[in-house]
């Protein structure tokens, strides 16, 4: 049976992030992509020029459709925008009994423009947090979940308690900020354990879109029925060959490279590129 995967979250006119990469990377992985957008913004490679939220009656009307006729066997949350979109978020998610939810709690564009009002954090950690199997926040975003700096491994381990005890039952901290670090290391609490999964990192701009297409890959892996930590493992994989073999697309941060994982699983061969160049 086909397996079916939700995005709740905005639409990113460039198409690196947003519903755009998460539906990208749902059909890398195998899985039936639909969407329920929260707003739309106008963006590229540079910046956002413009956010235009939904209403919450649109944003519930659209999950209402999905999940009454077609189902989904996994559900992530990118973009939520405003406490009143994430409160009917968390309604619409406990009235049709989806557990395997993934939270990406986006917050600030890789241009620095807020895509979270700051009047949200608080509705996020308090009607979403204890609905979420996964969240996967990066450094700045535990940070503001948490009230606390966040620069060394012990501080890593102590946010990721903290966001735990907050309703999550797993935490993902990202480790991809940590730019002084030779590895990129996300730390995974499930409450009792941490698991660490790391990976060279690669100096590039081309990151637009890592935090969406790499929670994407996490909810596929899960609609495919695979455990939290088979799902954290594939994704980190994923999202490591997207950023390895860049578009170079745009003058700015250019989008990561959502087919270059399967491209590498079925070429055998090193790099997108060098797959490309075999054609």
């Amino acid at each position: 049976m086909m397996k079916k995967a939700l995005t709740i979250a905005g639409s990113d006119s460039g198409g690196g992030a947003g519903i755009q990469a998460d539906l990208k990377t749902f059909q890398e992985l195998g899985v039936y992509g639909m969407s329920a957008l929260t707003a739309v913004t106008a963006q590229n490679t540079l910046g956002v020029q413009g956010v235009f939220p939904m209403t919450a009656e649109a944003v519930a009307r659209q999950i209402q459709s999905v999940g009454e006729d077609i189902g989904a066997d996994a559900v992530k949350t990118g973009m939520l925008f405003n406490a009143e979109i994430i409160e009917v978020v968390a309604e619409k998610i406990k009235e049709l009994s989806w557990e395997k939810v993934v939270i990406d709690p986006v917050m600030i564009a890789k241009g620095g423009a807020s895509l979270l009002q700051q009047q949200a954090v608080s509705a996020l950690k308090k009607h979403m947090l204890p609905l979420c199997l996964i969240i996967t926040p990066n450094i700045p975003e535990a940070e503001v979940l948490t009230g606390m700096s966040i620069s060394t491994m012990d501080e890593k381990k102590d946010a990721a308690k903290r966001i735990h005890e907050l309703g999550a039952k797993n935490v993902v901290l990202k480790g991809g900020h940590d730019e002084e670090a030779a590895q990129s290391v996300d730390v995974l609490f499930d409450g009792r354990d941490f698991t660490f999964f790391s990976s060279p990192r690669i100096n590039t701009k081309h990151t637009h879109g890592t935090g969406c297409t790499f929670s994407a890959a996490i909810t596929a892996q899960l609609a495919k029925g695979a455990s939290v930590q088979e799902g954290v493992s594939v994704a980190k994989e994923f999202i490591q060959a997207a950023v390895a073999n860049p578009l170079d697309i745009g003058n700015g941060h250019g989008p990561t490279n959502h087919w270059a994982y399967k491209m590498k699983k079925e070429s055998g061969v090193s790099s997108w590129r060098e797959s490309v160049l075999n054609k």
